[in-house]
């Protein structure tokens, strides 16, 4: 058995996939001799469409970005046509009798034993190129990866990390745990999990060492164990929590048409975070009143090429049309940190990307592409207020009153540029993420200059608290529950109240049956989780009166360290709801 961190609660058992640092099928199929020459056939052709991709993109990002930022897509380029890259996979097509896909996750480990020997960085991101290359091949040869139909069971992906274009990579595929050597509770890996209801393990050290595609696999997301070949007394043991597991959140799903109330009817807004249509009609399901966060930047990252105006409308549109009572908050692009797109700039790597030039501050340096976005969502506000939904827009990593007017000088820009041009739009209430502490601080200070405010938690945690919320080594302070985190949510919830503002928390924390009562008694009343949380979160209010909620959270807020808050309030959890108790990651 091997200890990680639980990011996502539940217990699955399956069969372990392991990814290999991108997610390219390593397909084990031999070829017959019959089927070398089609198989040459598809990877020449995914050649050809990669350089159109390449050549396409990089003419488009030289005319909304600029030329420096441009010239990567060259060096992608001389990659795809590199005459030995391109002879490895051959060769090993014809000779070895391997797929394409194969022959590409060779080739990239291949490449990737080399450049860890070197300490050049400039070497070091050549690597990342690569990647890039073999990610457009890799898609070319499948729109999404396939499941190995050979391997029985449920299929539990193990991998170093999952960044957010190998979570996009995934697909459909039907995965029913994630275990993860990087990351914690606010990894990539941990919201996707969260936001699809599947248990997850992060931060389990050199697992992808121990474990190889096709071993027997438990994933207890509850706790953070993962149990690799296990005896039949532990698969029938852990089976049958499955099936609990699985029985109660049908359970629960259930009250997906009843509204949100406390147990003394104090009525709640639980909204939805979602990347795409398909989690806004998860979040339908799930009996979310609104989307309370759509991460756009899922969008760029998608995108073959940049998304120019009128695609980013039609996405817009589609996700409006798909969220529940067509209420969406949209937040602009926040690239940067852990996502990245090379079109903007993102070709040298940073000593603290997450403190660097990411977010509003990536989107103030290119005000053309910039302007795209608002324009885009202003026009899709107007087509929702059309067809009787609506539409908000906030702006993440605002840190001082000065970013916010100026936000605000290039909205009105925006919208007298729209009106001159005559096309239909409607101006949207503009919000800011509280995500930075100084923002966090000086809060009273800001709320004039917005409409309303969402509480961005996973960031502020890791800025509150100065550690990486991807590195396990210091995970155990990158914490919700920590009293620092708790005063400080307190401050800012009292605050837009006094001030009339509607306050959102949007953060991973919402969801979490432990920190949503205390969130209640500080007098949050509007909530924004991963879909599959929702009807957890639902159940739990029924539980909760405001009389109860606020006396516990007076309570927590004397307390001096994590780990007491954490002990009261799975002691309270427990006295409240214990039929909840398995929801809950320990």
């Amino acid at each position: 058995m091997r200890k990680g961190i639980p990011v996502s609660p539940g217990v699955s058992t399956g069969t372990a996939y392991c990814i290999h640092q991108i997610f390219v099928n390593p397909d084990t199929k031999r070829l017959e001799d019959s089927e070398v020459t089609a198989e040459l056939a598809a990877y020449e052709t995914a050649r050809d469409q990669t350089a159109v991709d390449l050549n396409a993109l990089r003419s488009k990002v030289e005319s909304q970005v600029g030329g420096p930022e441009a010239a990567i897509f060259a060096v992608h380029l001389s990659i795809l046509r590199d005459a030995a890259f391109t002879e490895k996979v051959r060769t090993w097509i014809v000779k070895d009798r391997l797929t394409a896909q194969a022959a590409l996750h060779r080739l990239l480990n291949e490449y990737s034993a080399l450049f860890s020997r070197t300490q050049d960085p400039y070497l070091r991101e050549r690597l990342n190129d690569v990647q890039d290359v073999v990610i457009r091949l890799s898609a070319h040869l499948s729109d999404v990866p396939k499941q190995n139909t050979s391997l029985p069971g449920s299929l539990i992906v193990v991998a170093g990390e999952l960044l957010p274009s190998q979570v996009v990579a995934l697909g459909g595929a039907d995965v029913h745990g994630i275990v993860t050597e990087a990351g914690s509770q606010t990894s990539h890996a941990a919201i996707i999990a969260r936001s699809r209801g599947i248990p997850a393990v992060s931060g389990v050290s050199g697992i992808l060492r121990q474990v190889k595609t096709g071993d027997a696999i438990i994933v207890d997301g509850r706790y953070g164990h993962v149990i690799i070949n296990p005896d039949p007394e532990q698969l029938a043991a852990y089976r049958k929590i499955e099936r609990d597991f699985i029985n109660l959140k049908d359970q629960l799903a259930a009250n997906r048409d009843q509204p949100a109330r406390t147990e003394d009817g104090q009525p709640l807004q639980l909204l939805a975070n979602i990347n795409n249509a398909a989690d806004a009609e998860a979040a339908v399901n799930m009996g979310a009143t609104g989307v309370g966060l759509f991460r756009t930047e899922y969008l760029y990252l998608t995108h073959p090429d940049v998304p120019d105006e009128d695609e980013q409308l039609k996405a817009y549109c589609e996700i409006i049309d798909a969220s529940p009572r067509k209420q969406v908050t949209i937040r602009s692009l926040d690239i940067g940190g852990d996502k990245t797109v090379p079109y903007l700039g993102h070709t040298h790597q940073e000593a603290n990307p997450f403190l660097g030039w990411r977010s509003i501050r990536l989107s103030f340096e290119h005000p053309e592409f910039f302007n795209t976005q608002l324009r885009a969502v202003f026009r899709a506000a107007k087509y929702a207020a059309e067809n009787g939904g609506k539409v908000k827009l906030m702006f993440p990593m605002i840190t001082t009153l000065e970013e916010l007017h100026r936000v605000r000088a290039i909205v009105r820009r925006v919208c007298q540029r729209l009106e001159e041009e005559k096309k239909p739009f409607l101006k949207p209430p503009i919000g800011m993420m509280v995500e930075v502490p100084a923002a966090a601080i000086s809060i009273g200070d800001m709320l004039h200059a917005v409409d309303f405010v969402s509480i961005g938690s996973n960031d502020l945690v890791q800025y509150l608290m100065a550690a990486d919320r991807d590195n396990p080594k210091v995970s155990h302070l990158c914490q919700p529950l920590a009293p620092p985190v708790l005063r400080i949510l307190s401050q800012v919830i009292r605050a837009c109240k006094r001030a009339r503002k509607p306050v959102t928390l949007c953060g991973e924390m919402a969801g979490q049956p432990r920190a949503f009562t205390l969130l209640l008694g500080m007098g949050l009343r509007n909530f924004s989780m991963s879909p599959a949380l929702i009807p957890t979160i639902k159940e739990l209010a029924t539980h909760v009166s405001m009389e109860m909620a606020e006396k516990v959270t007076r309570q927590a807020l004397t307390l001096r360290t994590t780990a007491n808050v954490k002990r009261f309030m799975s002691e309270q959890l427990e006295a409240m709801a214990p039929g909840l108790a398995i929801l809950e990651t320990q």
